[in-house]
């Protein structure tokens, strides 16, 4: 499978827009290539490089497998819990520095049927479940870090 963002290449910054910093929307995302036995597709985006260890952004569950997109600012299938405890896209907000997101999405051969799931109910229900994995690193810091004004 291939995932990929009009709003930032692979390894790219990811735009103020879809920060903490700005308007703080999900960005839009494209996919390829999804296996034809798959019957559920997942996303979980994180950021490896937070103080306290791996930080999880957002949660997408059950999307129907025939999906090639999610546009900007997306509510569609279950969203779970993240690591502020909210069941929403919450985007990039590095303490310091310039840190990675991994936006990573799973082809699933089961529907996961969990509602407001955490990352470890996700992670358990997919093992031995998933038939491909696609992945998109986006970069951030923070507008004041960078001397820019949000927008």
């Amino acid at each position: 499978m291939r995932l990929t963002s009009p709003a930032f290449p692979d390894g790219g910054a990811i735009p103020d827009r879809y920060a903490k910093d700005g308007d703080d929307l999900s960005p839009p995302l494209l996919w390829s290539g999804v296996p034809g036995g798959a019957l559920s597709l997942a996303l979980i985006v994180d950021d490896p490089d937070a103080p306290r260890g791996t930080w999880t952004h957002w949660i997408v569950t059950d999307l129907p497998p025939t999906m090639t997109s999610l546009g900007e600012g997306a509510t569609v299938g279950h969203v779970g819990v993240n690591d502020w405890r909210r069941a929403e896209w919450n985007g990039p907000a590095p303490p310091r520095g310039r840190h990675r997101y991994e936006f990573k999405l799973f082809a699933l051969d089961r529907e996961l049927g969990l509602m407001r799931p955490t990352r470890h109910e996700v992670e358990r229900a997919m093992a031995g479940h998933v038939l491909a994995e696609a992945r998109l690193t986006g970069t951030y810091q923070t507008a004041a870090e960078n001397g820019r004004t949000a927008s």
